[in-house]
């Protein structure tokens, strides 16, 4: 078969498909996913700490988590967004290229981000903190989880570049891995696990992120490539076992925030099931209670609970 390429460019992540989308060098999708859950559907996640598109997908993700954890398991493979700058395709040659693009799909996601990261200091890759990430899945799965969600809050609003070691140190402290261990790892086992996700990412013929797949124990699958509804991906899972019955939560905000430490007014309305123009309204209030704690950037805010 002969090889395709394109130019695009993987920080230029595409509005209208939801992708941030790498160069397409080969097509491959004969590897199975082998399961190793008793949970009725896996969904392999293929993402990057520095992905726009898949911040854009966190209140989608968040949800679903909440309606179907009974019966999925969510794993987290990198797909190595950002090797270098050693590359100029797509308009971007440098990284204050991607700052005013980061703008844009912060207002097109309505998730805050920054991207005055890009001119202040940018990151050289995203492997640092995808490597970091792996380490993470050694100590704990739901901590690494907590430590993907740290260093995107880090990376979209605070404008810190996490391909620092010593962000990835605080980040790591915050959710109370073994920071002693992450480094030992990141040094050694979990630069092979990268591999071989990178591995994974390329006999699937993963061409950007995010790319989720929901496969069940039989081999039936179904993937979705890019940012997309929430309906879609709850029609994933009921395609694949139409019989399972989702969860209903408790959507008042005291619940949502001891689940979620913090949440977007975007997260906060998908999660509550209110209104978009008033889910900030709500938040607003709560802060000015000194129940919650409000930090804003340029485009948007996050909220958490107050201590």
């Amino acid at each position: 078969m002969k090889k395709k390429t394109t130019n695009t460019n993987p920080l230029l992540c595409d509005l209208e498909t939801g992708m941030c989308e790498m160069p397409i060098n080969e097509t491959a999708d004969s590897t199975k996913i082998h399961q190793s859950t008793d949970k009725k559907i896996k969904i392999v996640y293929f993402t990057d700490p520095i992905c726009s598109s898949c911040w854009g997908i966190e209140p989608q993700l968040r949800k679903l988590k909440l309606e179907y954890d009974k019966y999925i398991e969510i794993e987290y493979r990198m797909g190595g967004l950002l090797p270098d700058w050693s590359y100029n395709s797509g308009g971007i040659s440098k990284p204050s290229d991607v700052a005013h693009h980061w703008d844009e799909v912060s207002v097109y996601y309505d998730m805050p981000i920054d991207g005055d990261l890009w001119l202040e200091d940018p990151l050289n890759s995203s492997y640092p903190p995808s490597i970091a990430f792996k380490a993470a899945q050694l100590q704990n799965n739901e901590k690494a989880y907590l430590f993907m969600r740290e260093i995107r809050e880090m990376v979209f609003l605070k404008k810190i570049n996490i391909a620092k070691w010593e962000h990835l140190k605080t980040a790591a402290k915050n959710v109370g891995l073994n920071v002693e261990q992450l480094k030992n790892d990141f040094k050694g086992k979990a630069k092979n696990l990268f591999e071989d996700d990178l591995t994974l990412a390329r006999d699937y013929g993963v061409r950007g992120f995010p790319t989720i797949i929901f496969e069940d124990n039989t081999g039936i699958r179904k993937n979705i490539y890019g940012s997309k509804p929430y309906d879609r991906y709850e029609a994933a899972i009921l395609k694949i076992d139409p019989t399972i019955i989702k969860n209903e939560y408790l959507k008042n905000w005291k619940t949502l925030f001891s689940i979620y430490n913090s949440l977007t007014a975007k997260e906060f309305s998908v999660l509550s099931e209110t209104p978009r123009i008033e889910s900030e309204r709500v938040l607003d209030a709560l802060s000015e209670k000194r129940s919650l704690k409000k930090q804003t950037t340029k485009n948007g805010s996050i909220w958490k609970l107050a201590k």
